[in-house]
């Protein structure tokens, strides 16, 4: 019997069809003004490498459609672990320290010429996507020889593995309530004062809610006070894959040399390392260092050290040493203020009421709010169209969808009860039965994952249980999904049910 002939499909016709998906999910009017002018450049490793016009254009799509490209071209090839984003005046030149970063990650730059900042920019947030840690043998196959080369060359530490910081991000241009108060008077103190006060700080929230825009103006406001001291921002990630080639090249004692001289170490999103022993390793020697030496540590993460899983307990206990400050979901009144701020800086005038619409229905997230508001304002520029709550409704239409869609607590609680079939009341009572508790754990998962509600108020709307409970029910759950296949189909049931 003759076999089944399966499709193959050429890289232009898997981009095709990327290109397609994109065009139906978004619509024709944003995929012309937005997507359309992407082009294709080729594969390198597991990586696609895009090409777009313009670092504006760049800064957009990386913004707001990266989850899409990475998703509809993983569906094409499974292999594909990272989309980069070139532009097309400015191509990457090989032999930098910033091109071995791509390097070791699989992402080689395609072109010779100069590097300007803006494909600079582009590779710092492609090598913010997570994959996994390469072995050496891996990492020797990718770079080759060019990482020798920049094994010795001598340059200096900032330049070598600091990210670059973005001087938008100041203690002014950031707007401050009640849910990041605690937060913004650490870090200005941290900024201000020339004494170690608390260490760590560690500053923990959800996405585009602020972390990042402190941890920036610390650096920025120290830069301005002392320019004498040595203030080094830079990711997990690029922390990691410094420290693998020093291994690779042997140079640890180099590495160690340059982390551990800083007067000011920042790393942004720590929950990056998580299950990778080594460099766990390596950062727990550099951390007792720089706190035996009387050294500022700042650090980032999505959750507070209790709750990251895949950190060792020795470097979690140390991390929550200092001073934690958690940034909540915000509210109306800081949302407002932060579309005001900007407003006042945009090239077009935007009525009061459409600031408010915005702050109204966008809650999910500052990040998400202020891409609005850019679009709102690149359309008024570009197409010189009136800024009215009908053009942010039509231009604005994925976004407040999505702000429609928010699920609550008590929503939750009421659809796995109704699934499993015990009472609501149950959700919150005393009782400890197997076929109450396991329910309960789903329900407190499922809060946790389509929630911005912090764990101490998730474990309020469950007959106010402690936040430990809440993080026991969550790695609970988590564990089972990867074993049992039938919770792991009603998890996912559930999770369409209230997403729709």
């Amino acid at each position: 019997m003759a076999g089944v002939m399966v499709a193959e499909y050429s890289l232009e016709q898997k981009w095709a069809r990327v290109r397609q998906r994109l065009r139906h999910h978004v619509g024709e009017s944003e995929f012309a003004a937005w997507l359309k002018p992407i082009e294709l450049s080729g594969r390198q490793a597991e990586a696609i490498v895009i090409r777009v016009p313009t670092p504006f254009v760049r800064e957009w799509i990386m913004t707001h459609y990266m989850d899409y490209l990475r998703r509809f071209w993983r569906q094409e090839d499974s292999a594909i672990e990272v989309v980069r984003i070139d532009v097309e005046e400015a191509p990457a030149r090989m032999g930098s320290p910033r091109d071995q970063d791509l390097c070791t990650s699989g992402v080689q730059p395609a072109a010779k010429g100069a590097q300007a900042p803006a494909v600079r920019r582009a590779m710092t947030l492609v090598a913010a996507e997570p994959v996994d840690e390469p072995d050496d043998a891996d990492a020797d196959a990718e770079c080759g020889e060019s990482g020798a080369e920049e094994a010795a060359a001598g340059s200096d530490l900032i330049a070598q593995f600091g990210a670059p910081l973005d001087p938008r991000f100041t203690f002014d241009s950031f707007v401050t309530g009640r849910s990041n108060e605690l937060a913004y008077a650490a870090a200005r103190r941290v900024a201000e004062d020339n004494r170690v006060t608390f260490n760590p700080l560690f500053l923990h929230g959800g996405v585009g809610l602020g972390k990042t825009h402190l941890m920036h103006a610390i650096a920025v406001r120290i830069q301005q006070k002392w320019p004498g001291r040595k203030v080094l921002y830079i990711t997990a990630e690029r922390f990691m894959y410094s420290f693998i080639r020093a291994v690779r090249y042997k140079d640890t004692v180099s590495f160690k040399d340059r982390f551990r001289s800083v007067d000011v170490l920042m790393v942004d999103d720590i929950h990056f390392i998580a299950d990778k022993d080594s460099t766990q390793e390596e950062f727990f020697h550099t951390f007792n260092a720089l706190v035996d030496g009387h050294r500022q540590i700042v650090v980032s993460a999505d959750k507070s050290p209790a709750e990251l899983d895949g950190l060792e307990e020795r470097l979690s206990s140390r991390l929550g040493w200092g001073l934690v400050a958690d940034i909540h979901p915000t509210n109306y009144e800081l949302r407002l203020g932060v579309l005001q701020q900007r407003a006042e800086r945009a090239p077009v005038s935007v009525p009061n009421a459409v600031l408010e619409y915005l702050a109204d229905k966008i809650a999910s997230n500052i990040r998400t709010l202020e891409g609005a508001f850019t679009r709102i304002v690149a359309n008024a520029e570009l197409v010189g169209r009136a800024v009215t709550i009908e053009t942010v409704q039509d231009l604005c239409q994925d976004l407040l969808r999505a702000a429609d869609r928010r699920v609550t607590i008590e929503e939750i609680k009421k659809k796995v009860a109704d699934h499993y079939r015990v009472r609501l009341a149950d959700m919150t009572s005393a009782r400890r039965s197997k076929a109450i508790v396991r329910p309960r754990q789903v329900a407190m998962y499922l809060c946790k994952q389509l929630t911005q509600r912090s764990l101490p108020e998730i474990g309020r709307h469950f007959g106010g249980r402690d936040h430990t409970t809440v993080i026991h029910a969550i790695k609970k759950i988590e564990q089972l999904l990867g074993t049992d296949g039938d919770l792991s189909e009603d998890v996912n049931l559930l999770r369409r049910l209230l997403e729709s």
